[in-house]
C-alpha cells in the first residue's frame, strides 16, 4: 500500500492550491500544468480515494436514515432523529462538494491525455470515475450540474443544472462508449486503486455500474431499465469477489480511512450502534454475519471507551439500539425504551468508573470495521449479483441462471466480502469464516420466495440492504432503499425534525450554492416544487 501514498501525494500536491469547497475552484485547475510535465495516473488514484473516502458525509445521515446504525449521540441527531445536529450544514452539503472535487480530477487527467492515443484507457476510465462521481451527486440531491460541469477552464463558473432525467441519459450514454473504447492492447493505468491496471475488469466495473444506474430507473421507466440492464448484462458484469471495486486505505502512510477516524472519535466509539431495526432482520433470519459484525462492549465506561479492547461477539447477547432515543433523561431517553436492557455497570476493579448507558448495545466489531487502513467499498459483486436476481424476477434477458441462482450468489458473495474489510484481522477472523462456512446452511432455511413477484422482490432488496450496511456504503444503501421501497422502515418521530417525520428522500443543496449559481439554483429548486427540502423527491423516485 506504500503505492497509495505516492499516487495520492503527488497528485494532492498538484491540485491543493485551488481545490476548495467552493464549486468554481473545484473545476479549476490552478497550476495549468500539462501531460508533458506531470503523469495524468496520478489523478486517477486520487480520484478513487477523494470519492471512497466518505466518512462523516454518510454516518451522519444515510447510514442511520436507513436503520443500520443508530446512535444516541447528539452529533447523529442528523441521521437517527432528522433533526439538525452537529455539522448539519456542512455534511448536508459534502457529497456534493467531495464528488464534484474527485471528478475534477477525473476531468483533469483526461485533458492531460485527450491528446494521446497511446493512453485511451486512462481517458476512458477518467469518464467511468465521472459517471460514478457525479451519479452519487444527482441521487442524492436530483438535478445537477453535468453537461457544463468541470469546464471553469473554458470560463463556465455558473453551470447550469441539467435535469436528472438528462442525466442519466448522458451517464448511460458515455458509459457505453467508454466501456466499448476500453482496450486491453493499450496500456492500462499505473497508478489503479480499483484494479492495478487491470482493463477487463474497469470493463466489467464499468458494465456492473451500468447496470446499477439502469435499476435506478425501474420506478420511472422500467422499459428504459430494462434496456439498459439488458445492454450491460450482454457486455459483461462482475463474476466473483474479486472484481470488487474498493480501496484498501493506508494509515501509515497519511492516508486513512475517514469512516473509522470519524468511528473512533470518542463519543461516537461509546454510543454509535447497530440498529434494532437492522439487528432484528439478522436474528430473525439467523444470519451467521451477526457473530462477525457484532459485539458488545465490557462491562464499564472505560471499557466501553478502549478501543484496543474487543468487545464480545457471542451470539445471544447482541442487540440494537432503538433509532431515535438519547441520553437527556426525558420522554426519548434511552431507558425509556421498551426493550433497554439496563446500563452497562461501572467495572469495580477500575478506579472512579461509571456506568456506559448504551454499553450493552451492539456495535460494531473493532476487529473488523474499525482498522485505520480498513477498505472502502465501491460497487460489489454480491450487490451486482442481487441485481441480477432482481432483473430476473421482472423477466428480462439478463443471462443464464434462476433469480434464485442470483440470489444465493448476492447472498454468498456479500458474506465472503466481509473478508476483504482490512488487510489482515478480517480474513483471518475466526467468526467471518464461520459465517462464510455457514451460507449454505443460512440459504437453504431463507431461500428466495418465488411465490409472488413482491415476495421476491422484497426479499432481495432486504438482502441489497444488508449487503450493502455490512459493508459500510451507506449512500447506496439509502438510494436503493429509495427506490425499492424495501425494507419497510418506520420513520422516526422526535421533536424538532426537519423532514416532518418522514425518512429524508434527498439533501438539499449547499448553503452556497444560491450566492455562487444562483440562476441555475432557483431554476433546480423550481423544478423540485419550489422548496430545496429533504421530502422533495428526486426524478427517478417519483
Amino acid at each position: 500500500m506504500k503505492r497509495l501514498s505516492k499516487y495520492i501525494g503527488v497528485a494532492v500536491f498538484l491540485l491543493s492550491f485551488g481545490c476548495t469547497d467552493k464549486f468554481e475552484d473545484i473545476n479549476t485547475d490552478p497550476n495549468k500544468t500539462s501531460g508533458a510535465v506531470f503523469n495524468a495516473n496520478y489523478l486517477l488514484s486520487q480520484t478513487q480515494y477523494s470519492y471512497s473516502n466518505t466518512g462523516y458525509s454518510q454516518l451522519l445521515f444515510q447510514s442511520m436514515w436507513t436503520q443500520v446504525l443508530a446512535s444516541t449521540y447528539s452529533y447523529y441527531g442528523n441521521g437517527d432523529k432528522y433533526r439538525a445536529s452537529g455539522s448539519f450544514v456542512s455534511y448536508q452539503s459534502s457529497i456534493f462538494s467531495d464528488s464534484y472535487n474527485a471528478a475534477s480530477r477525473a476531468f483533469e487527467m483526461q485533458n492531460l491525455v485527450k491528446d494521446k492515443p497511446e493512453l485511451s484507457n486512462l481517458y476512458n476510465i477518467g469518464t467511468i470515475m465521472k459517471v460514478l462521481c457525479i451519479a452519487r451527486v444527482s441521487d442524492t440531491y436530483g438535478d445537477a450540474p453535468y453537461s457544463e460541469a468541470l469546464n471553469a477552464k473554458a470560463g463556465i463558473y455558473a453551470p447550469k443544472y441539467d435535469t436528472q432525467q438528462a442525466i442519466y441519459t448522458a451517464m448511460l450514454t458515455d458509459l457505453e462508449t467508454a466501456v466499448k473504447n476500453l482496450d486491453a492492447a493499450k496500456a492500462g493505468p499505473t497508478a489503479d486503486l480499483f484494479y492495478s491496471g487491470n482493463i477487463a475488469q474497469w470493463k466489467k466495473f464499468g458494465n456492473s455500474l451500468m447496470l446499477r444506474l439502469a435499476m435506478r430507473l425501474t420506478k420511472v421507466d422500467a422499459a428504459l431499465a430494462k434496456t439498459w440492464a439488458e445492454k450491460a448484462v450482454a457486455g459483461g458484469v462482475f463474476t466473483a469477489i474479486a472484481d470488487n471495486a474498493k480501496v484498501v486505505t493506508d494509515n501509515s502512510t497519511g492516508n486513512s480511512n475517514a469512516t473509522t477516524n470519524a468511528l473512533r472519535v470518542a463519543d461516537d466509539y461509546r454510543e454509535v450502534r447497530w440498529s434494532k431495526t437492522f439487528m432484528d432482520y439478522l436474528k430473525a433470519t439467523k444470519d451467521p454475519r451477526i457473530t462477525a459484525i457484532a459485539e458488545v462492549a465490557k462491562t464499564g465506561y472505560a471499557n466501553n471507551s478502549n478501543q484496543d479492547l474487543a468487545g464480545d461477539n457471542t451470539l445471544a447477547i447482541q442487540i440494537g439500539l432503538p433509532n431515535g432515543y438519547d441520553l437527556n433523561g426525558g420522554a426519548t431517553d434511552i431507558s425509556k425504551s421498551a426493550e433497554f436492557p439496563g446500563d452497562s455497570p461501572a467495572d469495580p476493579s477500575i478506579k472512579d468508573d461509571k456506568v456506559a448507558r448504551v454499553g450493552k448495545y451492539s456495535r460494531p466489531r473493532t476487529t473488523i470495521f474499525l482498522d485505520r487502513s480498513g477498505t472502502n467499498f465501491i460497487l460489489t459483486y454480491g450487490e451486482v449479483e442481487l441485481m441480477l436476481a432482481e432483473a430476473k424476477v421482472r423477466g428480462w434477458n439478463v443471462g443464464s441462471g434462476t433469480a434464485a441462482d442470483h440470489f444465493n450468489n448476492g447472498v454468498t458473495a456479500s458474506i465472503a466480502s466481509l473478508a476483504q474489510f482490512n488487510k489482515t484481522a478480517a480474513a483471518a477472523d475466526a467468526s467471518v469464516k464461520a459465517a462464510i462456512d455457514a451460507t449454505g446452511a443460512f440459504l437453504a432455511a431463507n431461500p428466495l420466495d418465488v411465490s409472488s413477484t413482491d415476495k421476491s422482490l422484497k426479499q432481495i432488496n432486504e438482502q441489497y440492504w444488508v449487503t450493502t450496511g455490512t459493508l459500510f456504503n451507506f449512500i447506496e444503501t439509502w438510494s436503493n432503499w429509495r427506490r425499492s421501497g424495501y425494507p419497510a422502515l418506520t420513520p422516526v418521530v422526535y421533536p424538532g425534525g426537519f423532514s416532518n417525520g418522514t425518512i429524508p428522500r434527498r439533501n438539499p443543496y449547499g448553503a452556497n450554492e444560491p450566492a455562487q449559481n444562483p440562476v441555475n439554483y432557483a431554476e433546480a429548486i423550481g423544478r423540485l416544487g419550489g422548496t430545496d427540502s429533504f421530502t422533495a423527491r428526486i426524478w427517478w423516485d417519483k
